[in-house]
């Protein structure tokens, strides 16, 4: 009697070891997020006319480092895209652990405008070094996107139309939690150098030419659910002179100014 109960004890106090043991991590995980953004801010530039846009992403990742993924949002104004009401982000790459939590990064991206002119979409490489220092994370990112029609000057001269161009995007950004609160406190700061113009039907990555773009905000995670909640300050150093030869199309619908004017931006996120 006394060895079976000794024998009972034994097991009993096995089986929260075998319960505690952690599953393998599996070779391939996907990942998600739904936005809802009161503006969706390209590089500081309004693609929304200002207005709310719906968001979403969804990426593949393997154990190796390499992945895969699909964003999506919502289109208004700014050329109209070339009849497009909707943007379309494909992109893939590899990420390359470095040791003590950094990270390198190089992918590519292809943006496409569904239901546009087929001359409208581009593709851009990238690459990205990340780390961090406590409790901050760091990202330094460079993102070069080749000759193409897409990001041709179609509005400065008529000389120039339709001629290919390139695009350099060089960015830093920075984010820290707040000690014993769920609050995340965000900056960001980006330079664009490429051939000033519309592209064709808005889609140029440096529409003056030559500029800066910044943003300062906060994230809020709700505790117990997979929601966040953001506001962030955005602006450019566009002037409306520089920006005078872009018009109409470079202004509001609503009221003409600026969609690279500063610009507070709300927003609710689930991330699964």
């Amino acid at each position: 009697m006394k060895k079976c109960l000794a024998l009972a004890i034994l097991l009993g106090s096995a089986t929260p070891a075998f319960a505690q043991e952690e599953e393998p991590p599996k070779a391939v995980t996907v990942s998600g997020s739904v936005a809802l953004v009161s503006d969706y801010r390209f590089r500081g530039v309004s693609q929304t006319d200002e207005e709310m846009a719906i968001q979403g992403g969804l990426t593949v990742s393997h154990e190796s480092g390499l992945y895969g993924g699909v964003w999506a949002s919502n289109l208004s104004g700014w050329g109209t895209f070339g009849g497009a009401n909707m943007e379309l982000d494909l992109y893939a790459g590899y990420k390359l652990p470095l040791g003590d939590g950094a990270a390198l990064d190089v992918g590519l991206t292809w943006y496409m405008y569904p239901g546009g002119f087929q001359n409208t979409d581009f593709a851009e490489p990238y690459v990205k070094l990340s780390g961090s220092l406590g409790p901050v994370t760091a990202l330094a990112g460079v993102a070069y996107a080749p000759k193409q029609e897409a990001l041709g000057n179609f509005s400065a001269t008529p000389q120039s139309n339709g001629q290919s161009e390139d695009n350099l995007y060089v960015w830093g950004d920075l984010s820290g939690g707040v000690k014993g609160t769920p609050l995340t406190l965000k900056g960001h700061i980006g330079y664009s150098n490429g051939n000033p113009g519309l592209g064709p039907n808005g889609t140029s990555l440096s529409p003056t030419g030559e500029y800066l773009d910044w943003m300062l905000g906060a994230d809020l995670a709700i505790p117990g659910t997979p929601l966040t909640l953001g506001v962030a300050y955005t602006d450019t150093d566009i002037s409306e002179s520089e920006s005078a030869y872009l018009l109409p199309n470079f202004s509001s619908t609503k009221d003409g100014s600026s969609i690279a004017g500063s610009q507070v931006v709300f927003s609710v996120s689930a991330a699964f």
